[in-house]
């Protein structure tokens, strides 16, 4: 790992951590979508028009626009099914401690929940968090019958250290 800083002003400075193992990134950990992709430190969503303006520019540049991703998950799969005794499903329990970004991963779904991406440099993916597996409990408190919502509301509320157990998929 490496440091690098940056002056600001007189009394700030950045500082821009490179973890090792993950190609060696100079730049911050960027803040991710929903979808797993990271926001821009440039405007997102926004058209780059250097040229003329016209008349239907002023309208498209007011707001970026959003997009409902898709599931990574191939099919539904119930809170019974994942706890069904000699399933194809196995427990898997993380301790994730959060960055100044966050934790690293994005939960969707509904009853139960799934992780619909992790960053590929964040703190889950070092613990072992994998797309595709559905959130068990957090910080204890089993979670299989809440939605995404009140589960991201109840990690970023908790402490820095979060404890997952998720239910991932054997291997056929």
């Amino acid at each position: 790992m490496f440091e690098q800083k940056q002056e600001l002003a007189p009394s700030k400075e950045v500082k821009t951590v490179a973890r090792a193992g993950c190609g060696g990134q100079g730049g911050a950990r960027l803040r991710s979508k929903s979808d797993g992709s990271r926001y821009s430190r440039r405007g997102v969503g926004l058209p780059n028009n250097s040229s003329s303006s016209s008349s239907s520019s002023s309208s498209s540049s007011s707001s970026p626009v959003l997009s409902n991703p898709k599931s990574v998950l191939k099919r539904p799969v119930s809170t019974e099914e994942l706890q069904r005794p000699g399933g194809p499903y196995i427990k898997k329990t993380f301790t994730i401690v959060g960055d100044a970004v966050g934790w690293g991963f994005v939960v969707r779904g509904n009853r139960p929940c799934h992780i619909q991406a992790v960053e590929p440099c964040g703190p889950a993916a070092a613990a072992g968090m994998k797309v595709c597996q559905f959130v068990v409990s957090v910080n204890g408190l089993n979670v299989l019958n809440l939605d995404y919502r009140t589960v991201s509301h109840l990690i970023l509320t908790g402490p820095r250290t979060v404890v997952m157990e998720v239910m991932e998929e054997t291997e056929h």
